[in-house]
């Protein structure tokens, strides 16, 4: 009897300590629920809500980039495409090789789209081909049952009306890089675009708007079942740059088959109305992806369509320099009556140097030596000058240094003087030099754009400079300052660029424009040489400078201004081993000019009023 006592007392102990335990972890699991359920019940709904419910950012449509008339250079179209969803076909290589007979697709292409599928999960659609015409889209959809997993889609891409008259300027859009990611979230959607070059590049926060937000339903693998709502994105504002379409297409039609450039510049407000480069390129393929053979042509090209070579080409401006030169020689206290004898040929210590007309000018004075460009005078000139006073000059007038339009690669050219040799190459400057650099030759290096700056302030008197950008509305509009040169040198400079224009002996009268007294031009021509004339080829004239192969011909180079009486319009001109500026780039300047001159006739919507034109008072020449 007392063992089962005791084994009664023993059960009963464990029976308490049991149901003391359960009663323990039933209140604790009781509260925990009631945490769960009640007091934590707000932080949870939003958590499983999240789960359930994704916040998707929507790329809104890109702003459009339109000229100083409001014709589209820059624009978003439609984009017929098609997409593949792995998950929905049994396999993708068979319906890649049945899309294949439907539209062409290349082995490149074809090995991208695997790629891209294998990063990607089996539900999420990959692009296989975009851009398609009209007849490709409709046949891959009429051929669908035969392409499981295909979709076509209509979207948008970007589009350049204008293709690549003015791809340089306006440059394109491409697909963001790693190194391209910053805080903006829009950044790391699938195939959204950001500018890469151009005005695509720095207007390119602008044009891109802000993102719209779509709330979705997925499911626990982050398929969407369904959209709940939705909030489309703010396109990207509209940019209005101050070029002229219609004068650039016809700049670059006229440089058709050259490698060149033209720029057309007001004198009064610096607006560039042309920049055109050739050969250019087509954006599009920057958009949609360049291949490795399209990147070679681009690349391997002698001509360089990838260079805007109206601000990034640096060539020596040759006799379009002089009126520096004769500026600066007025400016050290020369007069315009100085007077040279040239005979053709002048020695100077052991080497002689040479005029281009081989039995000379006879006597002439500064303005009259820009009518012939006779290079014995200004290798006289130069040489009592000297070098530093001739870069002064040409520093005021815009030489050898930026700009400052603001589109990327811009370079500086070269502007020489005694110090920038001893820093640059470690040498002492010679006094052979000074006199080579008096032509525009040696290492003078200029661009078109500031060989057009240079004729602007020869035209207005006023340190212009060139925008693309028109200032925004309160944006203050800095004062432009008078050139640092008296009205005297200024003249003479005028003059005789007009007489290169107008007088029968100038260089550039048979690219005079006729008929329109009201609209004359003042210019001057230039011919750079790319290569030393040895004296055996002076005096046989072996070769004509065409008959040259095409990297060794000389550059043709001409500027100028119109109309003469009452300065609106300055303009560059170069093609690049063209031969003479007289009988290439002359003919070029003339006919653009007469261009724009036509076009000022029409009634066109009127370009954006400029804050102020500050040349008022101007000197004349």
């Amino acid at each position: 009897m007392k063992r089962d006592a005791a084994h009664q007392r023993l059960f009963t102990r464990r029976a308490l300590f049991v149901g003391v335990s359960q009663v323990v972890l039933v209140s604790a699991l009781v509260a925990r629920m009631y945490d769960l359920q009640v007091v934590q019940s707000d932080q949870y709904k939003v958590l499983a809500d999240e789960n359930r419910i994704n916040l998707r950012l929507l790329p809104p449509p890109r702003g459009r980039i339109l000229d100083r008339n409001g014709v589209e250079i820059a624009t978003n179209k439609q984009n017929y495409r098609a997409v593949l969803i792995a998950e929905q076909t049994k396999s993708v290589e068979r319906t890649l090789e049945s899309l294949g007979k439907v539209i062409p697709i290349t082995s490149y292409e074809r090995t991208k789209i695997m790629r891209d599928i294998s990063r990607n999960r089996s539900f999420v659609p990959v692009t296989v081909a975009e851009n398609l015409s009209w007849d490709q889209f409709a046949a891959i959809n009429v051929n669908s049952p035969d392409l499981p997993g295909l979709q076509p889609e209509i979207g948008e891409t970007r589009h350049y009306p204008l293709g690549d008259a003015m791809s340089h300027v306006v440059g394109y859009v491409a697909a963001v890089a790693e190194a391209d990611i910053g805080e903006d979230p829009m950044l790391q959607l699938p195939g959204f675009r950001i500018g890469k070059s151009g005005i695509e590049r720095i207007q390119d926060k602008e044009l891109r708007g802000k993102a719209g937000v779509s709330r979705v339903e997925v499911n626990a693998f982050g398929r969407v079942i369904r959209e709940l709502t939705r909030r489309d994105g703010q396109p990207g504002e509209d940019v209005t740059i101050t070029l002229d379409a219609e004068l650039q297409k016809y700049a670059v039609a006229r440089l058709a088959g050259e490698s060149g450039a033209v720029v057309v510049m007001d004198v009064r407000n610096g607006d560039v109305l042309t920049l055109a480069s050739t050969p250019g390129f087509d954006p599009l393929p920057f958009n949609v992806g360049l291949n490795q053979r399209q990147w070679q042509e681009l690349t391997r090209d002698p001509r360089n369509p990838l260079v805007n070579k109206a601000l990034s080409g640096q060539f020596p401006p040759g006799s379009t320099f002089k009126m520096m030169v004769a500026i600066a020689a007025m400016e050290s206290g020369l007069t315009r009556d100085h007077s040279v004898f040239c005979n053709g040929a002048l020695d100077f210590g052991s080497h002689t140097f040479h005029c281009w007309k081989k039995q000379g000018h006879g006597n002439l004075t500064m303005a009259a030596a820009m009518e012939h460009s006779c290079d014995i005078y200004f290798y006289d000139v130069a040489r009592r000058v000297g070098i530093d006073k001739i870069a002064e000059i040409g520093n005021r007038f815009g030489l050898g240094k930026p700009t400052g339009i603001g589109l990327a690669a811009e370079k500086a050219g070269v502007m020489p003087t005694r110090d920038w040799k001893l820093a640059t190459m470690g040498e002492s400057w010679q006094q052979g030099e000074t006199l080579i650099a008096g032509i525009g030759q040696g290492f003078v290096l200029t661009t078109p754009l500031q060989l057009a700056v240079m004729a602007a302030r020869l035209a207005s008197g006023y340190a212009v400079k060139p925008r693309l950008m028109h200032p925004r509305k309160g944006e203050p509009v800095p004062e432009i300052l008078p050139v640092a040169v008296s009205p005297a040198a200024l003249a003479v400079a005028r003059e005789g660029m007009y007489r290169v224009s107008n007088s029968p002996s100038g260089t550039a009268y048979r690219a005079r424009i006729t008929g329109d007294p009201d609209f004359l031009i003042a210019g001057k021509t230039g011919t750079s040489q790319v290569r030393r004339i040895t004296r055996y080829e002076r005096e046989t004239r072996v070769l004509k400078n065409e008959e040259l192969p095409w990297a060794e011909r000389d550059h043709a180079v001409f500027v100028a201004f119109a109309p003469y009486s009452d300065p609106r319009y300055a303009i560059s001109v170069l093609v690049e081993h063209g031969g003479g500026g007289s009988a290439v780039a002359a003919p070029i300047a003339r006919d653009v000019l007469k261009e724009l001159r036509r076009l000022e006739k029409l009634p066109r919507q009127p370009a954006r009023p400029m804050a102020a034109d500050h040349v008022s008072g101007t000197t004349r020449g």
